[in-house]
């Protein structure tokens, strides 16, 4: 993750130049702790440390460990879109506990594609994204709404609500099940189609602790559903109940 972050920095930062006079830009670094499932489907979970980066750049795009890497190419009042890229967990042989060894281990992969957004107030926009492997043939689409909710104090915070979908392979990937995967749990095969795979509901908080430095709070509820939710790897071994709490001291300037 901190290479691929590295790789794309120093573009997305030479591409700040052309666009300095447009607003001020900003950038937040820190490291934190993330409660994620221990795999995509898991009842159970594990905890990840985490580099945390922010660097908004008015005009040209964002880059951010919590959510991806965008590059503007739309500049309107209300509609923006461009170039999207993000970065997705796996699942190791550790990952997996018992399941280790019984069903396959996956390597992370990024993805790339667009996004659009609009933005019907300062406060309150929606958007969507569309990607696909960049070593793979899973594919992914994500519509999304986000509200920022009035400040508490000197407290930021906002919610977002976002339902996700999945190509067939990307699908059989993360929730199928072989044949012999299958005999070995003692249930049935299973290779779902392309359809919806996550409805998730954020809180993020940004807490100031001094003029440049505070805690990064993002809390996410998310439900597995159709055949994400359907897949017998998750209904017998884990949960469509998926959960990931983060919490970073970041320094911004």
């Amino acid at each position: 993750m901190r290479g691929l972050l590295l790789a794309f920095l120093v573009p997305f930062l030479a591409c700040a130049a052309a666009h300095a006079e447009d607003a001020t830009p900003t950038y937040a670094f820190g490291a934190g702790v993330q409660r994620m499932p221990s795999w995509p489907g898991a009842s159970d979970h594990r905890n990840q440390a985490i580099p945390y980066v922010d660097i908004e750049l008015p005009g040209v795009g964002e880059l951010s460990t919590a959510d991806g890497l965008t590059i503007d190419l739309i500049h309107g009042d209300r509609w923006h879109g461009g170039i999207y890229g993000n970065w997705l967990w796996g699942r190791t042989h550790d990952d997996l506990g018992s399941l280790g060894g019984k069903v396959a281990s996956l390597s992370p992969r990024f993805v790339g594609g667009g996004y659009l957004e609009y933005a019907f107030t300062k406060r309150f926009s929606v958007g969507g994204h569309v990607a696909h492997d960049t070593d793979g043939a899973g594919a992914y689409v994500a519509l999304y709404a986000d509200y920022q909710l009035p400040d508490v104090w000197y407290i930021q915070h906002s919610l977002e609500i976002q339902i996700e979908g999945m190509n067939g392979p990307a699908m059989r990937r993360f929730f199928g099940l072989n044949a012999t995967e299958a005999a070995t749990l003692g249930t049935r095969a299973w290779q779902p189609g392309a359809g919806r795979q996550m409805v998730d509901l954020e809180y993020d908080a940004f807490i100031p602790t001094s003029q440049h430095t505070g805690f990064a709070l993002a809390v996410s509820y998310g439900k597995l559903i159709g055949n994400a939710g359907d897949s017998p790897l998750v209904r017998g071994f884990g949960s469509t109940r998926q959960v990931t709490e983060t919490l970073a001291f970041v320094y911004h300037f």
